[in-house]
């Protein structure tokens, strides 16, 4: 089968080196622990895994040894705690995370309502809501009505989000009336670069592949924005979710990649999909 892959796809800056600082960390010390996956793909947490990283959900589970906060980043307060457990830091936050925390910061001591575009459950946005007291998270217009009718609002957005979604959004926010709107593009330009590159490959494919894992919320975003193009998408986590089905009568396939996707699980789909012989199926 003909497979055309995705210029841009795969790990972003802020991954790749995430999975090198944790690395490293393992490398040279004992007892590591990740709060929290430290990014959204469980077979390169899986990897990680084997070679000794120890994932956990709260501080109060480590008694001692490294927390490796993960490219998402943590909340001050979760910070805070890890410092007076006496336990060692190793930050693989995201720059860019890092930075829309900053932001937020910022805003709310400048006096704005700190509005987040982003979805509540997501551990980027959760620890941007413990950078500031004043914080509302919105993923949709139905959510508008958490927003206060006066005084001023500063809008952030969570990095992975499209650019279609926070311009509406903003759009959406501008009608409330508001006295005074501050809005930051906050968006990661990798993500953005990979959305473009994913669309380009659609317009011209049977099929489309996008992989990567579930919890991955730019995976997710990238497996939408294709089955607007191309009807004919799939997401899947690697090989071993393909199905023959989704071939049949194809005869050019499109593969794309969340931003925690590691290459070997790229390069294995890719592979194994050339040899799909779809004549004979």
């Amino acid at each position: 089968m003909q497979v055309i892959v995705a210029k841009k796809c795969g790990f972003c800056p802020g991954v790749s080196n995430a999975i090198s600082i944790a690395e490293q960390t393992l490398a040279h010390e004992k007892n590591v622990y990740s709060l929290g996956p430290i990014i959204h793909n469980k077979d390169e947490v899986a990897r990680l895994v084997k070679k000794g990283l120890k994932n956990v959900d709260k501080i109060d589970n480590i008694v001692s040894g490294t927390v490796l906060i993960r490219s998402h980043g943590a909340a001050p307060a979760q910070i805070e705690k890890i410092k007076k457990k006496g336990l060692n830091i190793v930050d693989a936050t995201c720059v860019l995370v890092k930075r829309v925390q900053e932001i937020a910061s910022k805003l709310e001591s400048e006096g704005y309502q700190v509005v987040v575009i982003g979805d509540k459950n997501h551990p980027e946005v959760q620890a941007v809501v413990g950078c500031a007291k004043d914080v509302v998270v919105i993923d949709s217009e139905q959510d508008l009505h958490k927003l206060r009718p006066e005084g001023k609002i500063g809008v952030i957005c969570q990095t992975t989000k499209a650019p279609s979604h926070l311009g509406s959004m903003i759009c959406a926010i501008a009608k409330k009336g508001f006295g005074e709107l501050k809005a930051i593009n906050t968006l990661c330009k990798e993500t953005i670069k990979r959305q473009q590159s994913a669309i380009e490959v659609c317009k011209k494919v049977d099929v489309m592949f996008v992989i990567g894992d579930r919890d991955s919320a730019n995976t997710r975003t990238l497996a939408d924005l294709c089955k607007k193009y191309n009807k004919q998408t799939f997401h899947l986590q690697n090989w071993e979710e393909f199905d023959t089905k989704a071939v049949y009568g194809k005869k050019v396939a499109g593969v794309t990649a969340g931003a925690s996707a590691p290459d070997w699980i790229i390069d294995d789909f890719v592979e194994n999909l050339k040899k799909v012989d779809t004549e004979n199926l």
